[in-house]
């Protein structure tokens, strides 16, 4: 018979994050039967939510910010790495200032808490946290976009971002302290979140590079790299697979021993796999959107107990608004994780010429046919400076249109005249033309392409990441372009770059509403063009078949 032996299942070590103080209002102290209490009153819990929003909106890490900046030192690092890096660092310096956030998909709001058993609160805490994450996106601007189901079929935007994820849990260890988690995850890298159910057949190192290959392959570009990549081997349920992935992809489990032990089952990090996969990533050729190095920043890989008869293995990835803090409330005060606030000393000195100077200038006012006509003189990963009119349309305008064509009418002018861009913005700031207003992931509106561009629309589709075999047949029947902008960089794009905004149509739709925006100099690059090619085709293409790769 085996002793018993306890170790937790994620068994964290220290906790060694630089933290600033908020405030110390709202935390006392009490004794009763020899314990030491620490009383928190709702007030600092709602606002620690309420800053903690604010802060993983506009700041990132300086870890992060500082492998933005190795890229653009990288002498092997593509010129598009190079521009995508650079684009991202100037969007950390504008989103830094406060105003516009750093992405347009502000995100769903994430929070974990740990509350010590000596921990005494005065309301259910979950409601406190929820207005706090209500008070920052009401005040703020941010974007909402959480949809409550009215019916299985009908849903309505609730109009504060509400519900939060919210789960609390029990802390012996840290009794006297309350630590949390606060993560905006947004729908690009949601998507990206992958649960697979696999056999010990693949628990090997040849077989399992292999295998890990073709998914990382399918991750595409959509959910706006360099990623934070976390791979996890094993669990004891699905779900405590996929919410490990989760919260390794936000470093939260840095600190995990590097071994296993056989008496406790518990979990650890995987410093030689990590550094295999993460070359394996620099090898794929996709790199930081459009073909290089840097598909990811970094790799965690993490082994998990498992049952003999089920080997789940998820994968996520934290996307280029990589947006989480931790926050801790004890004796001392409420204190948030301290993020890079002024991250203009990563910015090179260098200028985008100085990257590269090899940039097409696109007069988008032209009649479409000139335009098509102008592209279609370029190979694919052409890198584009657009200047005129787009109109602006995402997943429930497309629905719309469909329904009308469907019904028998006319496709509206304005989708024929104009190139589309895949978007939904944040909210304006006074003073701004525009809020936040990055691209959205293409692929959703892939079932309207071959129809609308059959009828004279949708001949040029701007928006992030790849497409199906679908679109490139159609684009190359009907003569049709696919550009990708950059995905990451909303804040520089809606103060640079968009100069005008006005809503076209649908204007009940709220930020789903098709626009009509004015820009000059918006940065893309094209990836499928009228002749059948696809960038992204290259990349899906398998560097070894059967075999580790070197």
């Amino acid at each position: 018979m085996s002793d018993f032996i306890y170790e937790d299942l994620l068994p964290i070590g220290p906790d060694k994050t630089e933290y600033r103080k908020v405030s110390s209002d709202g935390v006392s102290t009490f004794t009763a039967e020899g314990k030491t209490f620490l009383k928190v009153s709702p007030e600092a819990i709602r606002n620690l939510t309420e800053i903690a929003m604010h802060d993983i909106s506009h700041y990132l890490r300086g870890e992060h910010l500082q492998q933005l900046a190795n890229i653009l030192k990288d002498p092997e690092s593509s010129p598009n790495d190079r521009f995508v890096a650079l684009d991202l660092l100037k969007n950390a310096n504008i989103s830094a200032g406060g105003i516009l956030p750093m992405c347009q998909d502000t995100g769903t709001a994430i929070i974990m808490g740990k509350k010590g058993q000596c921990v005494i609160t005065s309301e259910r805490d979950e409601a406190t946290i929820s207005r706090g994450v209500f008070d920052a996106f009401t005040k703020l601007n941010l974007r909402y976009s959480q949809l409550a189901p009215v019916t299985v079929w009908e849903e309505k935007n609730t109009g504060n971002n509400l519900p939060a994820q919210i789960e609390i849990y029990s802390d012996f260890e840290k009794s006297d302290e309350y630590n949390f988690l606060f993560i905006a995850k947004g729908g690009g890298s949601a998507n990206k979140s992958f649960l697979y159910q696999e056999t010990k057949a693949i628990l090997n190192p040849k077989t399992f590079l292999v295998w890990l290959e073709d998914k990382l392959r399918s991750l595409g570009t959509a959910a706006c790299p360099p990623y934070h990549l976390a791979v996890v081997i094993g669990g004891t349920s699905a779900e405590f697979t996929t919410k490990v992935g989760k919260l390794a992809s936000t470093k939260y489990l840095d600190s995990l021993p590097t071994t296993g032990d056989a008496k406790t089952g518990r979990a650890f990090r995987d410093p030689e796999l990590e550094r295999a996969v993460f070359e394996l990533t620099q090898k794929l050729g996709i790199g930081a959107q459009f073909g290089g190095k840097y598909f990811c920043h970094d790799v965690r890989v993490i082994r998990l107990p498992r049952h003999g008869a089920s080997l789940p293995i998820s994968i996520a990835v934290s996307c280029s608004a990589d947006r989480q803090a931790k926050a801790k409330i004890t004796k001392d005060g409420v204190f948030i994780e301290k993020l890079e606030t002024d991250p203009a000393h990563y910015l090179p000195e260098t200028t985008d010429d100085h990257l590269d100077n090899e940039v097409v200038r696109i007069d988008l006012n032209r009649p479409m046919a000139e335009i098509t006509a102008e592209l279609s003189k370029y190979p694919v990963k052409t890198r584009l400076s657009l200047n005129g009119t787009m109109v602006v349309s995402r997943d429930l305008a497309h629905a719309k249109l469909k329904e009308l064509v469907d019904s028998g009418k006319p496709l509206p002018e304005y989708f024929k005249k104009y190139p589309v861009y895949y978007a939904g913005p944040a909210k304006t700031p006074a003073g701004y033309a525009s809020g936040s207003f990055g691209p959205t992931t293409a692929g959703r509106m892939d079932s309207y392409v071959e129809q609308f561009q059959s009828l004279g629309g949708s001949l040029i589709m701007l928006a992030k990441g790849n497409r199906s075999k679908q679109v490139t047949d159609s684009c190359k029947k009907f003569g049709g372009f696919y550009l990708g902008s950059v995905g990451g960089p909303a804040a520089r794009l809606a103060q640079d770059c968009i100069k005008k905004v006005e809503v076209l149509d649908y204007e009940e739709l709220g930020m789903e509403a098709v626009w009509r925006i004015e820009v000059v100099d918006f940065p893309a690059f094209i990836v499928v063009d009228d002749k059948g090619n696809d960038f992204f085709a290259e990349t899906t293409r398998p560097l070894t078949i059967g075999t580790r790769p070197n």
